[in-house]
This record gives structure tokens, sequence and C-alpha cells, in this order.
């Protein structure tokens, strides 16, 4: 039998199974560190990197020249 993947909880950091059976919240430990997460993505705590937005203001248009 091979080894259970164990990742760390990307909010507290303890071990969690990589399994839907041992750890339905994964990466997550748990329900609160997994509504911790997400509390920082809506509060805009957390971003993707991307490219900037474009916008009227920067010069850019869909209008033909």
């Amino acid at each position: 039998m091979s080894k259970p993947t164990i990742v760390q909880c990307p909010q507290c950091k303890v071990d969690v199974i990589w399994s839907a059976e041992e750890s339905p919240f994964r990466p997550f430990c748990s329900k609160q560190c997994q509504m911790i997460d997400f509390g920082e993505w809506a509060d805009e705590e957390n971003a993707i990197a991307g490219a900037p937005d474009m916008s009227d203001s920067d010069g850019w248009s869909e209008d033909q020249y």
C-alpha cells in the first residue's frame, strides 16, 4: 500500500492527508481555515497577479482610427 500524500494547510500549516474521506476540506485542515482563506480573497487581501487592466483612460479603444 502506498503512503498517503500529506500537504500543509495553507492557513495554519498543520499536516493534512490528501484524501476526500479523511480531509473533506483539503487542502485546508478544517472549515474554519477554509473560511478564513475565503475571507482573505473576498476582502482582496489575496490576488493572482495578471496583466494590468485596460481601460479607455489608458488610450485603448476598439474603435478604428
